[in-house]
């Protein structure tokens, strides 16, 4: 399933986007602030044609960038784990724009609502297979630190798999109240979380090294 599943994803959007492009006007809704509300419009391209270009330039970049990693030797014991994330990330731009389109074209769509949750869902599904990433050069926690020392790699990976868990069942309940202060708060404590498992990385290193 998850050598065909991302080339037919990306021409289900495809087609999808072919068959609404017609069906909408020239200019249309392309971004809503945290109360639903539209504060921005664009071409329909932007709605239609955006998110499958996205997914096909990165399901690219994300198949070959392991050729050209020095470390590309660790794929082979995480790809089930890789082959995950690039579904995933594939997945939540075809439900963006599916989302967004629906919205375009008049359906009771919650955008304060569905978009935190949607991006809860796949921080859950991501801090969960992050313990199981391998060093390497483009996917996971890429500090001085971890990628100079494989237990220290492993460590910071760890802690971080329940951070990213938690920011996103934060999230998850946060849209599912509809809170928008605490959807921008969560993004907050995210960045701040952020740097905390930078820190962690670097006294992880120093507790390694100093053995």
């Amino acid at each position: 399933m998850r050598k065909w599943y991302p080339a037919v994803l990306v021409v289900l959007t495809f087609v999808v986007s072919l068959v609404a492009y017609p069906r909408l006007p020239e200019r249309v809704p392309n971004h809503w602030n945290l109360h639903n509300q539209v504060n921005g419009y664009g071409p329909r391209w932007t709605v239609t044609f955006l998110f499958p270009l996205m997914m096909l330039v990165l399901w690219g970049l994300m198949r070959f960038l392991p050729r050209i990693d020095p470390r590309r030797a660790n794929y082979a014991k995480m790809q089930g784990t890789y082959d995950l994330v690039v579904n995933l990330t594939l997945t939540v731009l075809a439900v963006l724009q599916l989302v967004v389109l629906g919205a375009v074209m008049g359906a009771p769509v919650s955008m304060s609502r569905l978009v935190p949750a949607i991006i809860g869902v796949t921080l859950v599904i991501l801090g969960n297979a992050l313990p199981r990433a391998r060093p390497n050069w483009w996917f996971g926690i890429r500090t001085p630190w971890t990628m100079s020392n494989d237990r220290v790699w492993e460590r910071t990976h760890r802690v971080g798999g329940y951070v990213i868990t938690t920011i996103g069942v934060l999230a998850i309940v946060a849209a599912l109240l509809n809170i928008a202060i605490a959807s921008a708060a969560i993004g907050i404590v995210a960045a701040l979380l952020g740097l905390g498992l930078v820190a962690y990385s670097y006294f992880a290193w120093r507790q390694e090294t100093s053995q």
